[in-house]
């Protein structure tokens, strides 16, 4: 053994095992959708189910060393000592936006907007950035994506060029702190979280380990200093936030704008609100004097609307707090193929299957050897039940080629049984079908104990599908 004993040996691998815990790093793949981690890459991923969504990333074995004294241990504090403090919020002077948020920015909390590449995240924040520009002394965009000089030229196209609309662009996470530290914005937008890396992680930027971690400092940097953040996220192909689920979990706000490439407008919708309703929607039409909001989005959706075309229906939808009219449009036709095509756009397809279940089992017609596509016009996604019945009486009115008036209405949630069931707001439904014009309405029997007689409003109330069909196609 060369002269050296046991106990050498014994020494020089305690010392050779320490340094590799504090020195080295070891690889691991994580899902950059979800954050789930594995030793080694693996084609789909066991937590989320998506596909080549593995990234090798290095972690660090050893604990770093605390920089700063741990904080003093708080002892727990019964809910009737804690102060009551007003709730105080930022409003922007966009109407659509502030109804969206719960009625403006909360002051120290941190909100999340994503949206596909395009549909107008940027365009919409520079433009409650100058809104709040006008009143407020600074409002600080940071942008990891775009140089000084394009914001520059933006904010000229969009009329946000004031002085008190401060710009930085960084991606460094200790830059972006320190800037919005010194400066204490009354609001501070970084675009994007994806961008934005710290220089203590070895992964790059956009990876699952650096948003967690400039996700947590932004965060906690907003409670901190009471001001509000609005981070912006990109979304996946499946309409996910890119990057993991934690970050949705960690703001206090989540947005989506939402917008289908071959329209103009943008819908901003709520999927998680700790200050306000995730019922809300705000409509935007895209110009190219940025976003403007859309006052009456009914009569937006409806105005490239033909009478006399089967398998066209109007009804209501509730997009949160507002009713929306949405002409439904259905296609019938013969089939060329083996296997019959079922296609829905704006309108979850598993719906459409159980609507033509419905009509085959329960009104008896046949579409076994029927192409049906489906269309909910304007672009609009319809996920609420109240437009069931809507679905299949254009369905119907497509197979049987008969078309529907013009100046009818029809809403209803269509059951397994083939029973119309109530639905929510249906007065307020009515009344909005009334505002436009529409003199017959076609609901569920049972609402008609609620509402009061209108003159100018034909009610028809019907308890089944067949009775809905004769209602309205004869």
């Amino acid at each position: 053994m060369g002269g050296r004993t046991f106990r050498d040996y014994e020494c020089t691998t305690i010392h050779l095992s320490k340094a590799e815990r504090m020195k080295k790093s070891r690889s691991t793949y994580i899902c950059q959708s979800c954050g789930y981690h594995s030793p080694r890459w693996m084609g789909k991923c066991p937590e989320c189910g998506d596909w080549n969504s593995f990234l090798e990333e290095l972690v660090e074995l050893g604990l770093k060393k605390r920089s700063e004294p741990a904080k003093p241990m708080r002892s727990a504090v019964a809910m009737t000592e804690i102060e009551d403090v007003a709730e105080t919020r930022l409003w922007s002077g966009i109407d659509e936006f502030d109804r969206v948020m719960g009625g403006g920015i909360v002051l120290g909390s941190i909100v999340l907007l994503g949206g596909n590449p395009g549909v107008g995240k940027s365009t919409i924040l520079l433009q409650i950035c100058a809104a709040l520009a006008k009143s407020r002394d600074k409002i600080l965009y940071i942008s990891g994506e775009e140089s000084l000089q394009q914001i520059k030229m933006r904010s000229v196209r969009l009329g946000s060029d004031f002085p008190g609309l401060l710009l930085f662009s960084e991606t460094d996470i200790d830059s972006v702190s320190s800037v919005i530290r010194d400066e204490k914005p009354a609001l501070a937008i970084v675009d994007s979280i994806q961008t934005v890396y710290s220089r203590d992680l070895e992964s790059l930027p956009g990876n699952v380990s650096q948003v967690r971690y400039c996700g947590h400092l932004l965060a906690s940097l907003a409670k901190e200093e009471q001001l509000p953040i609005v981070l912006v996220g990109h979304v996946t192909k499946a309409g996910n936030i890119a990057g993991p689920r934690v970050l949705e979990h960690l703001v206090d706000a989540l947005f989506l704008l939402e917008g289908d490439e071959h329209y103009t407008y943008r819908v901003l919708r709520a999927v998680k609100n700790r200050f306000g309703s995730t019922n809300e929607v705000g409509i935007f039409e895209m110009t190219d004097r940025g976003l403007i909001e859309v006052k009456n989005p009914s009569e937006y959706l409806l105005a490239q609307r033909s009478d006399g075309t089967s398998g066209s229906v109007v009804t209501v939808s509730m997009e949160g707090s507002r009713s929306l009219m949405v002409e439904v449009q259905a296609l019938v036709s013969p089939t060329s193929y083996g296997v019959p095509q079922r296609t829905a756009t704006g309108i979850d397809h598993r719906r459409l299957a159980m609507l033509l279940a419905v009509l085959e089992k329960r009104a008896g017609y046949r579409f076994g050897t029927q192409d049906v596509f489906v269309n909910a016009a304007g672009g609009l996604r319809l996920v609420e039940p109240g437009v069931d019945l809507g679905i299949a009486v254009a369905i119907v009115s497509s197979l049987t080629d008969k078309p529907i008036g013009g100046d009818v209405a029809v809403i209803g949630e269509v059951g397994l049984g083939g029973e119309i069931r109530g639905i929510s707001h249906l007065a307020k439904r009515i009344a909005e079908a009334g505002r436009l014009g529409f003199n017959r309405v076609v609901f569920p029997k049972k609402g008609l104990k609620q509402l009061e007689s209108n003159g100018t409003i034909q009610y028809v109330g019907v308890e089944s599908v067949p009775e809905a069909i004769r209602a309205v196609i004869g």
